[in-house]
């Protein structure tokens, strides 16, 4: 796995940020226990059909979707998708509100967003819906290790969940009419791919989608605020429970690898056997490194090979080995009595 770099403003934070807002799409049972989770907004009235019996026939909405942390070792990777009203998008979003790309706006902005957005009395509560698939680490590195070929890859991961998540929204009823999605990849492949699953939708993907259309710097700051509240979420349970032999004051910074702070806590926190919880993706090349290295006081574990291509049949084990041939399903229960027995 090749890792990214962190934006610039995540290595100038503290662990965690001092005013970081917690939003509702935080599942803080889910992410304890290390699975993956996902969360709707209600669906603003205005943006519902007038009768639940005609789906997608209320105000044409445009669409955004949008990921934060796809290259660190720690924390979710979390992918988000925002929807307002066609017309309302430049004047709600660009004009009124100033979003943007996420890396290129500040933390206190971010959550300064977030939190007018859950704000039920606001103007953008009011207008707009958003959603959040945060894909857990330990689910991230389960897909991304499968044996026999079978890999889950990262990418395969992402598509799905922007699937679900815009499945999820077209269920609630909402006419989406434009779709907007900021890709890693090839963006006509990822194109393709969606508009046979989204036959009836305008969708464009392109890269720097965050920086171009208004409802994907909104899903980026959607995705970006639950990530961040999620660090801070799982750095809380450190803290409060502790591992053996590590240091719980140890700053872990933006969870890249690139992030001297981060390396440097899972070195001090790491235990020889089971590495750390489920805040790592144990799948990056920084934490296998890590394990299999004697230098960090990691220890190799040799699992015994699946296939060792025993023939053995089921009966072989409920029969003696001197028995002979016979009828080896009689004797699983004893040996078979003669009419002298009555």
């Amino acid at each position: 796995m090749t890792d990214s770099q962190p934006p610039p403003e995540d290595l100038t934070l503290k662990t965690p940020p001092p005013d970081v807002f917690i939003p509702p799409s935080i599942n803080t049972a889910a992410l304890l226990r290390g699975q993956s989770s996902t969360y709707f907004s209600p669906v603003p009235p205005s943006l519902l059909p007038a009768s639940p019996s005609q789906p997608g026939t209320g105000p044409p909405v445009a669409l955004g979707v949008d990921e934060a942390g796809r290259g660190p070792v720690l924390g979710p990777m979390v992918y988000g998708i925002f929807y307002l009203p066609l017309p309302l998008s430049d004047p709600l979003l660009r004009q009124t509100h100033h979003f943007d790309d996420s890396k290129v706006l500040s933390h206190s902005v971010r959550s300064s967003l977030m939190q007018t957005l859950c704000t039920p009395s606001s103007d953008l509560h009011a207008s707009c819906g958003w959603a959040t698939s945060s894909l857990s680490a330990r689910d991230i590195s389960a897909g991304m290790m499968r044996p026999s070929g079978g890999m889950y890859n990262l990418n395969a991961q992402a598509m799905d969940a922007t699937v679900e998540l815009i499945r999820g929204v077209y269920a609630r009823g909402v006419n989406i009419e434009e779709i907007y999605v900021d890709t890693i990849g090839q963006p006509a492949a990822y194109q393709a791919k969606l508009e046979r699953v989204f036959p009836t939708a305008k969708i464009t993907v392109a890269k720097k989608a965050d920086s171009l259309y208004p409802c994907v710097s909104a899903a980026s700051v959607c995705a970006k605020v639950t990530r961040d509240a999620a660090l801070e979420t799982l750095w809380r349970a450190r803290g409060q429970g502790g591992g053996e032999g590590g240091n719980e004051d140890m700053e872990w910074g933006s969870g890249y690898p690139s992030d001297g702070r981060c390396v440097s806590w899972m070195k001090g926190n790491m235990h020889p056997v089971f590495g750390w919880g489920p805040e790592c993706r144990f799948s990056w090349g920084t934490a296998k490194d890590m394990l299999e290295s004697t230098k960090t006081g990691g220890i190799k574990v040799d699992w015994p090979v699946d296939d060792d291509g025993d023939t053995h049949r089921m009966t072989d084990f409920f029969t003696s080995k001197d028995q002979g041939d016979g009828d080896e399903l009689g004797t699983w229960f004893g040996t078979p009595a003669g009419l002298e027995a009555f």
